[in-house]
C-alpha cells in the first residue's frame, strides 16, 4: 500500500506543474507579457518550460526523481519571491501557501525518493 500511496502522491504533485508548463506552451505570448510585468526577463520562458517539464516527467516517472524535485524546488523558490509576495492580496497569500505546500512534498520525494513503483525503483 505504501508503494501505491507514493506513487499517488507523485502523480498529484507533479499535475500541476505539468498543467503550468502546457499553460505556458500553449499562451507563450500572454506568459512572456506577464512576465515581463513583473520585472522577469521573456528570455527565461524556455528555461522555465524546461525545468518545469524535465521536472515534472522525473518525478512522475520516477526517474531521478530527487534531482527532478530539487530542479522543481528551485523553480518554486524564485517564483515564489517574485510572483507571490504581495501580501495585500488574499489571493497571493493562498498561492504562497501552495506553493509552499509544493516545495514540502517535493522536499519529501528529494529526501526520501520515488518509491518501489519508479524507473529508479525498479533499477535499485
Amino acid at each position: 500500500m505504501e508503494m501505491v500511496g507514493i506513487l499517488a502522491a507523485r502523480i498529484l504533485l507533479t499535475a500541476v506543474f505539468i498543467q503550468s508548463a502546457l499553460n505556458k506552451i500553449l499562451n507563450s505570448a500572454g506568459t512572456q507579457q506577464f512576465m515581463e510585468s513583473n520585472g522577469v526577463p521573456s528570455v527565461l520562458l524556455l528555461p522555465t518550460i524546461i525545468v518545469l517539464v524535465a521536472g515534472s516527467l522525473s518525478v512522475l516517472l520516477g526517474y531521478k526523481a530527487r534531482i527532478g524535485a530539487w530542479l522543481l524546488i528551485g523553480f518554486l523558490i524564485p517564483a515564489t519571491l517574485v510572483f507571490h509576495t504581495d501580501f495585500s492580496d488574499p489571493m497571493n497569500q493562498v498561492q504562497l501557501m501552495k506553493n509552499l505546500g509544493l516545495m514540502g512534498g517535493l522536499l519529501m520525494i528529494a529526501i526520501v525518493g520515488s518509491g518501489s513503483l519508479s524507473i529508479d525503483g525498479k533499477t535499485a
